[in-house]
């Protein structure tokens, strides 16, 4: 048992990123086009988007590729025949500074700076078997 969940733990990467100042609304509208997609082809998506929040995940997602080789240093093939792909993405709200800004007639309108936590888990994809029914 303990074995298989080493094994396990071995295949998988994880590469987190706190306190992004960007809103977790905007940053988990990039991060559900990756999620499910292999690495090469989500770093594209990635590269190629206009949206801010792209460019933080991006390099956080690279930084989840290294983690993953050098733990699998023996099996770089996986990673050129796009069997790693995004586990998982999950963008979780951080902390809110909150800022107050004049408004008239004496008032005070607040203004919210959002932040975010992004944890990014990369797997390998299992092999499928195709079973003969008689």
């Amino acid at each position: 048992m303990a074995e298989r969940l080493k094994e396990a733990k071995q295949n998988t990467a994880i590469a987190k990123l706190n306190d992004v100042p960007t809103s977790p609304r905007k940053m988990r509208l990039v991060a559900d086009t990756i999620r499910g997609q292999e690495v090469n082809h989500a770093i594209d998506l990635l590269h190629f988007s206009k949206r801010e929040a792209s460019i933080r995940l991006e390099k956080l997602l690279r930084s989840a590729i290294d983690v993953w080789e050098k733990k699998n240093a023996d099996k770089s093939k996986e990673l050129d025949n796009g069997n790693v792909y995004v586990k998982t993405i999950m963008v979780g709200e951080g902390r809110t500074l909150k800022r107050i800004r004049p408004c008239p007639q004496g008032r005070a309108g607040r203004i919210r700076k959002r932040s975010n936590h992004v944890t990014v888990i990369l797997d390998v994809k299992q092999p499928t078997t195709v079973e003969e029914s008689k």
